[in-house]
């Protein structure tokens, strides 16, 4: 978006200046970007699904057409600003994103960055058209803060320091509860801590670090993070050289081991749960920070010494290989702790002059110095595939160039939870430049994730990314100077900027598309080392990736960060109300790039529509399998397929990389010593590794319907899979049906959740006090607590239909003109109550009129979604009337089937689940009730935009 820096531009109280000369790229002059794009009203209302309560309702808001319903809502309610009910109120997302850009617009004039009034117009439009047409968004606290009267803070990710010091302890524990309270995350390294076999100067022993992480944790799980309901994020470093390292490792599985004896004596230990804040260490993310020493004394099988922090003698040696497997064999249990690669992180240092990396955002993906900040933003990688099927090189770069632009502007404006923090980042100015939908791109494309091809294209990406962002820091550094802590760390920065260029030209293509990419991102290295050698660079640090959760869901993202596909089919919710399963777009365009005609394509995502996954759809090649493979489910990628294509792309990244390795429940602890010793050998950063169903806390996973593997007897951890029981409210929704079944009357009375899901039958028969009225009382209750703890009604009626005794014959219902049975007549009149029509059709129950359809030839469908629009319908939201009243095609031209599934799966974790016979080791959302989909090592919840902890 630049090209030259010619020109001047006149700042308050200092000397001209030259300023950057801007280009348009997605602008035209005279043309405002709102003009170009189809607005339209809607009417958000956003329930929980568990006792439908409305969590949040604004009427009226203005958004682009393009932009799906669940963009909508979670951009409603999460980021416009003003109190519900008052003038003040935002309702446009143009009021938003003026709100936004037009500050980053007038503090970039202020402070010298464009060469003319003209220039920064430009940039002002094409900043506003980038984030309108969803190509990039910033991270959460930009869109809360900037531009109101609270607080300016821009950034996501923060580390802290601690030194081994009582007032320095204190001052960690206040810091990081700032940190909460403004609802971002914190990273801190206890290493400096003395160790509890090291005296005090009084001559008492030292409590050590892992004391000390008690009160910094029951802090964080009282203070609700951003005023609202989920836990803090937090991570907790220590390094491998510690004399408490073993006590570190060992904290959270050991209370993992008192999480399951609550839970057997009947405690509340879930998420969320009433007694589990009777459990210690639950609310960080822990790591041991391992040097390339300790990992040769693993892989020789030497001993290792342990430290003295006050000495900085050996006071213990232990067996390298042995310690390893207790890392291993903890994070086996618990998923705790994780690992970071000390000097593969120092030799990527641009700052080191100024003090060694030492601990890191909650996520892993910010590494940098001690009380420091970073703001993040993400691009769409989805939105610059053509037509073709090539990638936009040059709008993707010029992207780069404006967004590094907007956010190296941030920091002139932001504001800080700390002094410290502000100073070093002003003195640094640390960007975190990332993307999403990379699963997407990859499989739309037709490379599998798990694939030399898929890890040459994302690498390409990653190094044409950071390479342009570098370029245009050196160009910001001729314009308005090198970060301060620059002329100190000057050889050290280049050396490192070599290094990203040595790597780039290591980088081999095996396809066509990464080519063009490659090649784009060579220039970009040349372009960086040399104009970086004359003005140095404006920022420390440009890039990593980061999970993308909440503004992944603002950008209509399939996949999030470096993440692959969670699964193959999703939900959209209709601007009407309701919600729809659609196929994900990427998959048809996949299918066509495979060479499959038309007619194959639509049966193969039919296929997929149906069943959730590729194996045995009609016409696909088993070869093409990979292409489809997701994070869980029927056919998902190997962990080391993760590991992979996270060495892929680490050589080109500033910072780190937010991934957690999944693993399925049967993995061993030698697979997490292979995992974790792999990751080292690869050059990653940090690593984090969870096996499923290996915590309590949360929802458990097993993959029902596949045969399992011979269980690991070593160690020997019982699992004990308990459903949890949803009660309905003390107000429900119910409906009474009277009938008749060869002369004998009685009743069905079926009340329902809030959502419409059926939570009880009651059945009468029989006169009252005689035996079949009391054992139909009985079936009543054990069918009705059995729907309670999740128990399908499909099941049910799968079971009990067709089943024959007397009374049985003709009854008054017209739908069902005969019944083999009373208990035959009840699950079929249940099933035209509460089942969608596809699983009413698979279990051969009809309505009259859609048997009448069928015999005529007609779509027997059509006749249920008439019924049910009838049966859900309400007054209609302003908008797209169409896709109001008949839950029209996806917008972004998605294959979607004709399913509504406002009763039934209430996201795409659940419908994985229904479909594919597993369940997604992942928590309920505290605030809308959805079950979350992974983002990065955190959760997303694509009901309500929420995260398990990063913003």
């Amino acid at each position: 978006m630049t090209e030259t820096t010619s020109g001047t531009s006149t700042r308050k109280g200092k000397s001209p200046r030259k300023g950057l000369k801007m280009e348009r790229i997605f602008t035209s002059s005279g043309v405002h970007p709102y003009e170009e794009i189809e607005w339209e009203r809607r009417d958000v209302v956003m329930t929980n699904w568990r006792d439908g309560s409305v969590n949040f309702e604004q009427r009226g808001v203005e958004f682009p057409a393009s932009w799906s319903m669940n963009a909508t809502q979670i951009v409603a309610s999460k980021y416009f600003r003003g109190a519900m009910g008052t003038p003040e109120r935002e309702w446009s997302l143009k009021q938003l994103v003026d709100r936004v850009a037009g500050t980053y617009t007038a503090t970039g004039k202020e402070h010298g960055y464009f060469a003319s009034d003209e220039d920064a117009e430009i940039f002002d439009h094409e900043l506003k058209y980038a984030l309108v047409n969803q190509l990039f968004s910033f991270n959460s606290p930009v869109w809360f803060n900037v531009g109101t009267e609270s607080q300016q803070q821009v950034s996501a990710c923060f580390i802290l320091s601690v030194d081994d010091t009582m007032e320095s302890i204190l001052d960690w524990y206040k810091e990081e509860g700032i940190i909460f309270k403004g609802g971002s995350g914190a990273g801190v390294n206890l290493s400096r801590i003395r160790s509890s076999r090291e005296l005090l100067s009084s001559g008492g022993t030292a409590s050590g670090p892992v004391s000390f992480m008690r009160g910094a944790d029951a802090s964080a799980g009282t203070i609700k993070s951003g005023g609202a309901t989920r836990r803090a994020a937090k991570m907790v470093v220590l390094d491998v050289d510690h004399p408490d390292v073993e006590e570190f490792i060992e904290t959270k599985a050991r209370e993992e081991h008192k999480i399951r004896a609550l839970r057997d004596a009947g405690f509340d230990v879930d998420l969320g749960g009433s007694d589990i804040v009777s459990v210690q260490y639950q609310n960080a993310n822990n790591s041991v920070r391992v040097s390339d020493a300790f990992m040769r004394a693993v892989e020789s099988g030497a001993s290792f010494g342990l430290t003295s922090r006050t000495t900085g003698e050996v006071v213990a040696t232990v067996d390298a290989q042995e310690l390893f497997r207790k890392m291993s064999r903890a994070a086996w249990e618990c998923a705790d702790p994780g690992i970071q690669y000390d000097d593969t992180i120092q030799d990527w240092h641009t700052s080191p002059e100024t003090g060694r990396i030492s601990a890191s955002n909650p996520c892993s993906e910010y590494v940098h110095l001690d009380n420091s900040s970073c703001n993040l933003a993400s691009i769409n990688l989805l939105k610059f595939l053509r037509e073709d099927d090539t990638f936009d090189v040059g709008r993707f770069g010029k992207l780069t160039e404006l967004v590094i632009t907007a956010m190296d502007i941030s920091i002139s404006f932001a504001d800080f939870p700390t002094e410290k923090i502000g100073e070093t980042t002003r003195a640094y100015r640390q960007l975190g430049i990332g993307y999403a939908n990379l699963g997407a791109l990859l499989m739309a494309t037709g490379h599998a994730y798990d694939s030399d091809g898929g890890r040459a294209v994302a690498g390409a990406i990653t190094s044409l990314m950071t390479g342009v962002s570098y370029k245009r820091s050196a160009q910001l550094a001729g314009v308005v100077g090198p970060y301060e802590g620059y002329a100190r760390n000057a050889e050290a920065h280049k050396r490192v900027m070599r290094k990203h260029a040595a790597a780039n030209d290591d980088l081999r293509t095996v396809g066509t598309m990464e080519k063009p990419i490659h090649e784009a991102a060579t220039k970009a290295w040349q372009e960086c080392l040399t104009i970086g050698e004359k003005n140095g660079w404006r920022n420390a640090q440009a890039s990593l990736l980061a999970p993308t959760g909440t503004i992944g869901f603002m950008l209509d993202c399939d996949t999030t960060g470096i993440e692959p596909d969670f699964s193959l089919v999703k939900f959209k919710k209709l601007v009407g109300g309701g919600s729809m399963q659609i196929v994900n777009q990427a998959i048809p365009r996949a299918l066509r790039n495979l060479g499959y005609p038309q007619e194959q394509v639509e049966a193969i995502v039919e296929y997929i529509s149906e069943h959730g996954h590729v194996v045995d759809a009609p016409g696909l090649r088993p070869e093409h399998y990979e292409v489809f493979d997701c994070a869980m489910g029927k056919r998902y990628i190997a962990p080391m397929g993760h590991v992979k294509m996270m060495a892929a792309t680490q050589p080109f990244l500033s910072g780190s990389i937010s991934k957690t390795v999944n693993v399925p429940e049967s993995a061993t602890v030698e697979d997490f010593e292979h995992i974790y010793f792999e990751g080292w050998r690869l050059g990653l950063k940090a690593l984090a590794v969870y096996r499923d169903n290996c915590k309590v806390g949360q929802p458990l996973s097993t993959a029902n319907t596949e045969e399992k593997a011979e269980e690991e007897p070593e160690p020997t951890v019982v699992e004990v899979n308990r459903p949890v029981r949803r009660r309905l409210p003390k107000k429900r929704p119910s409906e009474t049906v009277s009938f008749s079944v060869g002369g004998a009357e009685g009743y069905i009375t079926a009340g329902s959740y809030p959502d419409n899901g059926l939570g009880e039958v009651f059945m009468k028969l029989g006169k009252q006090g005689s035996t079949l009225a009391g054992v139909m009382d009985a079936f009543s209750i054990a069918i009705s607590i059995a729907l309670q703890y999740g128990v399908p009604l499909e099941t049910y009626v799968e079971k009990f239909t067709n089943m024959r005794f007397d009374p049985a014959g003709m009854t008054d219902d017209p739908d069902i003109r005969m019944a083999q049975s009373v208990v035959d007549y009840i699950f079929r009149r249940l099933a035209l109550d509460h089942l969608p029509y596809e699983e009413r059709a698979a279990l051969g129950v009809l309505s009259a009129e859609e048997r009448r359809a069928q015999a005529a030839g007609e779509d027997p469908s059509q006749v249920a979604a008439q019924v049910e629009s009838y049966a859900q319908s309400a007054p209609v939201a302003l908008g797209d009337s169409t896709e109001q009243e008949t839950g029209g095609p996806a917008r972004d031209g998605a294959f979607a089937t004709d399913r509504d599934t406002t009763s039934g799966s209430r996201g795409t974790a659940e419908f994985a689940e229904e479909r594919q016979g597993f369940v997604a080791d992942a928590p309920l959302c505290v605030t809308c009730g959805t079950k979350m989909r992974p983002a990065g090592s955190c959760y997303a919840c694509e009901g309500c935009g929420a995260t398990s902890g990063c913003s």
